[in-house]
């Protein structure tokens, strides 16, 4: 997320907007306030954490509220697994403040620069089929709400509105704090590995069945699948970490450095992109290691890309995926980015893309200064036939209407916005779009 100017741009540069006033808040008293005096001038009002999402959700033209100085754990206990961060906590911090508890977050998505609050609010999930997404992990939260007063939602206080409350995206308050259950601390023994793209494909479910954690990239015009699996250990286990020269290469300078100067060649001369994707394979994607979970879980990803992602029933997944392979082999186009397939076990949070089914999740990406629209818009008819639901903060062209179909308590949700917001201080164009007016 970036401000120039006095305006606000989200970080694939998707989304910008010149908000009437900016405000950073330090405390939750200091949302409230926020809050009452947005509603007080007839503005909406909204929070922005680091702003990863691709879409306009984040957008805010009234108030924009930068959470920036609300991190920070609030309380955590050893014994039952809780902890409660303040709602700008970055995700790259929370494993340094729950260490001292032996505690961890049960899993990560392969990024870790969004705040908590904005992670659960746009359905962010990593890969594992016994494993959902970061929404489920919450087990509380405290939001602003337009009348201006706390609201605590948990357990023992308001339980009903949990399952909206968890995955909101930003359209019921202002979140301020959230509470996860979380795991004993544990490491991960992790293997990379390329393997043939034929055989990962006959061989899905067995591989994610496998597997804590399993996932694979495939670079178009490949035919090699990077395979990515994952075993969790106790903390007690020996760590065997990647050498640092060895991770500076691999990650640092061919995964970021060289990769960003390809993929802004194959702007200017898009013949590059196949032969350095064969490369590409050849040379990365091949180490075996053990660290801590979330070393392991996240890495760094420093070249801008544009992404869409959809959420397939488990089993549609090997038929969507021949079809988008069919689609690029037919379009011969040249695409840069890897297409990125992971798994999640099935949640009851309402407005999650695994909610009430097992899940795999089929993600393309382009880099950021490449137009992305005929890509995506091809696509984008795949994943819907196969039962496809878009990732809440990726891009996607659906509304509403037809995401009422795809979601079985998509008008308990509606129902509950209406309870809390009704005059729609929360909303935007980007929520018009996908919840309706």
């Amino acid at each position: 997320m970036t401000r120039i100017g006095g305006a606000w741009q989200n970080w694939g540069r998707t989304a910008q907007v010149r908000p009437v006033r900016v405000e950073r808040p330090r405390s939750p008293e200091g949302v409230q306030r926020a809050v009452v005096a947005a509603v007080n001038h007839g503005l909406t009002v909204k929070a922005v954490g680091a702003g990863h999402s691709f879409t306009g959700i984040a957008v805010a033209p009234g108030v924009l509220l930068e959470l920036d100085d609300m991190q920070g754990l609030v309380s955590a206990d050893a014994v039952s697994g809780r902890a409660t961060f303040l709602a700008g906590t970055r995700l790259h911090r929370i494993p340094a403040l729950l260490a001292p508890f032996g505690l961890a977050m049960e899993n990560l998505g392969d990024i870790d620069r969004q705040s908590i609050s904005g992670a659960i609010s746009t359905g962010t999930h990593g890969t594992g089929r016994g494993f959902s997404g970061l929404a489920a992990q919450v087990v509380g939260i405290t939001m602003v709400t337009a009348a201006g007063e706390f609201l605590r939602i948990d357990e023992e206080q308001n339980s009903e509105l949990l399952p909206a409350a968890a995955l909101g995206l930003g359209a019921l308050g202002i979140i301020v704090e959230v509470t996860l259950q979380c795991v004993p601390a544990f490491v991960m023994h992790a293997i990379d590995e390329p393997a043939p793209l034929e055989d990962v494909l006959a061989t899905l479910d067995e591989r994610a069945a496998a597997s804590d954690h399993f996932e694979f990239y495939w670079f178009p015009h490949t035919r090699i699948a990077l395979t990515k699996r994952q075993t969790r250990l106790p903390e007690s286990a020996v760590r065997k970490p990647l050498p640092l020269v060895g991770k500076w290469i691999d990650e640092t300078l061919l995964s970021n450095g060289v990769y960003r100067a390809v993929c802004a060649a194959g702007r200017v001369l898009p013949a590059v992109t196949p032969p350095f994707s064969r490369l590409a394979v050849k040379l990365t994607g091949d180490r075996e290691y053990t660290d801590l979970s979330h070393r392991v879980l996240t890495q760094s990803r420093t070249v801008r890309f544009r992404e869409m992602e959809y959420a397939l029933p488990a089993e549609n997944v090997v038929p969507a995926f021949e079809a988008l392979r069919a689609l690029i082999a037919q379009r011969r186009w040249r695409i840069e980015f890897p297409v990125e397939v992971r798994f999640a076990a099935e949640d009851d949070r309402w407005l999650s893309t695994a909610h009430g089914r097992a899940s795999a999740y089929i993600a393309v990406h382009r880099y950021w200064r490449a137009d992305p629209t005929e890509y995506f818009e091809a696509v984008e008819p795949i994943m819907l036939e196969h039962g496809g639901r878009p990732h809440w903060g990726k891009l996607h062209t659906l509304s509403a209407e037809t995401l009422r179909e795809r979601y079985p308590r998509f008008d308990d949700f509606v129902a509950v916005r209406d309870r809390l917001d009704p005059e729609r201080r929360f909303g935007n164009r980007y929520l018009v779009r996908v919840l309706g007016d």
